[in-house]
């Protein structure tokens, strides 16, 4: 199994080359629900803006204060550019569109914020999962 955060093409080809054809192919992708757009970007940037620097910046940064330091000139913007925030499937679906492009076999949402875990699980049921299963079957 591969789980990457990025849906690039060529991870996945360098997986197969190393055994990994036919296994599963795991997408992780940030989004943040809430009715309130706006207050799903503010939760967003408070609590998920290094997901913007890219899995190196990640990966590389030794402790929290470093990871203040790499990402305090991150605006709002920034992060609802990179993470879908709000109530509109369709901007889910097309966060989830390059993964399937690329071949993922799964994509886990994971949502920003524990207290709105309930909220986002009722409204994966009746909104988004439909969206995305009519989106790519």
């Amino acid at each position: 199994m591969v789980i990457a955060t990025e849906p690039k093409p060529e991870l996945l080809a360098a997986f197969d080359r190393h055994g990994g054809e036919g296994k599963p192919r795991v997408g992780q992708l940030p989004v943040c629900h809430d009715a309130d757009r706006d207050a799903a970007v503010r939760r967003a940037h408070e609590q998920f803006r290094w997901f913007g620097g890219g899995w190196k910046v990640n990966s590389e940064l030794p402790h929290p204060d470093a990871f203040e330091a790499a990402t305090r000139f991150v605006t709002e913007d920034d992060v609802a550019a990179s993470i879908p925030c709000g109530d509109d499937p369709d901007a889910f679906v097309e966060a989830v569109r390059p993964y399937a492009e690329a071949d993922f076999t799964e994509v886990a949402l994971v949502q920003i914020g524990g207290a709105r875990q309930p909220a986002s699980l009722e409204r994966a049921r009746t909104a988004l999962l439909p969206a995305l299963r009519d989106a790519f079957g």
